[in-house]
């Protein structure tokens, strides 16, 4: 099975950065769409963002973009998810997931294509 792991949560002030990565165990992810999701206190799971791996393309949610990259190491089999100019509405519990498909555009923002999650990490910014 597929196995996904975060890290790299903290706490950060407004303004600064953190880099999340997502290990996968059990498969690569040379023909999977990987994903960022959030979900913050009192809110529903909202899409961050997306890339399809093999060719490393992103798709982004407007709230993020300009401010999120979303990259990939095939030697290390990492997705990560650098995240700069925070703000204290990105806190949130941040959570990888992975769909072994190619999905394109605002498909790919869709938390039911994905089934494999990571249990999560924490985000908090403070303002």
């Amino acid at each position: 099975q597929v196995q996904l792991v975060e890290s790299g949560g903290g706490l950060v002030q407004a303004g600064g950065s953190l880099r999340l990565s997502c290990a996968a165990s059990g498969r690569t992810f040379s023909s999977h769409t990987v994903a960022w999701f959030r979900q913050a206190p009192g809110k529903e799971r909202e899409f961050a963002a997306a890339m399809t791996w093999r060719d490393g393309k992103a798709y982004y949610a407007d709230s993020v973009k300009g401010r999120f990259t979303i990259s990939r190491d095939n030697a290390k089999n990492t997705a990560s998810l650098q995240m700069n100019s925070l703000k204290p509405e990105d806190t949130a519990v941040y959570y990888c997931a992975a769909a072994p498909a190619y999905l394109w555009g605002s498909t790919s923002s869709r938390s039911t294509q994905y089934g494999y999650w990571g249990p999560g990490t924490q985000v908090t910014v403070s303002s």
